[in-house]
């Protein structure tokens, strides 16, 4: 008798530990600011993310994915300092960390030719996993990202809108096949940030085509195609000292506005309270992604 229940126990534990999910949980206490360096498997590759969860985060709050740039990593994105932005506003921060390309460098797969991982599949997957594990709210949850990142959350806005409510990205556009397919998108919030001299993603849409990135127009028409897609009825402009032109175009469907902040003498950068551009993105990409 005993045999037998210690074989049915056994049974169990290994039952039990097939049914775990690939990826890892961690208790978290709540009181506490705390910083986790984890994985998630996906489409057979394990993929790494560092989550922070600011002190007394409670249930239901937001979640904001901030995607790194092109050959960058989760600590490039981490340095924008949008955990101090999350200390105050009570969100939770994802910094997930690209895979390698065709020639090694590490990267999102934004509908490129250089690759072929599954970058809106891992991100989509990843953001539902950390919904139910934490408690987050899946109706805040929003994707932002700088250059190869902006582009990113260009194609999650374009897929993946049932998962991300909103997308800024800073120095960053649709890819060409994004741009090529946009007619599949649905009316969803977008913010973009972008410095005048930037000469590796042009406003102007004059970026190369090789590899997939090039191809959409200039970004004054891809704002207007996404203003135009929320059927936003109002628009104003005006300046922001010291050097920053904000477009605002507003009362569009479910309420979306799609913003673009341009910023003078500023190439290809994140801006930040040390730029003296009168714009800190974390700051204006939290404001924004609270109106949704």
């Amino acid at each position: 008798m005993k045999k037998t229940i210690v074989i049915l126990l056994t049974l169990v534990l290994i039952f039990g530990l097939i049914l775990l999910p690939a990826c890892n949980t961690q208790m978290v206490d709540a009181g506490k600011a705390s910083t986790h360096q984890l994985t998630f498997e996906h489409d057979g590759l394990t993929r790494e993310y560092t989550l922070y969860l600011p002190a007394g985060l409670t249930d239901n709050a937001p979640l904001v994915f901030v995607l790194h740039g092109y050959t960058q990593t989760e600590s490039d994105a981490i340095s924008f300092r949008m955990n101090d932005v999350a200390d105050a506003n009570g969100f939770a921060v994802c910094y997930p960390k690209g895979t390698s390309d065709d020639s090694g460098n590490s990267h999102w797969n934004s509908r490129f030719t250089i690759s072929d991982t599954d970058d809106i599949g891992f991100l989509s997957e990843l953001a539902v996993f950390l919904q139910t594990e934490h408690s987050l709210n899946p109706s805040k949850t929003y994707s932002c990202g700088f250059s190869n990142g902006g582009f990113m959350s260009y194609t999650l806005a374009c897929e993946a809108s049932d998962v991300f409510r909103a997308i800024a990205s800073v120095g960053g556009t649709m890819s060409g096949y994004t741009w090529e397919t946009r007619n599949i998108a649905n009316p969803i919030p977008i913010l973009q940030i972008h410095g005048t001299e930037d000469t590796a993603v042009p406003l102007d849409g004059s970026m190369s085509p090789i590899g997939g990135w090039g191809g959409a127009p200039p970004m004054s028409e891809v704002i207007k195609f996404w203003a135009g897609l929320s059927d936003c009825t109002n628009s104003h402009t005006e300046f922001i000292e010291n050097s920053t032109n904000a477009t605002y175009y507003t009362d569009g469907i479910n309420s979306n506005e799609v913003w673009f902040i341009q910023i003078d003498n500023m190439g290809h950068d994140w801006p930040t309270a040390k730029d003296k551009t009168g714009t800190i993105a974390v700051e204006v990409i939290w404001r924004f992604f609270s109106k949704y």
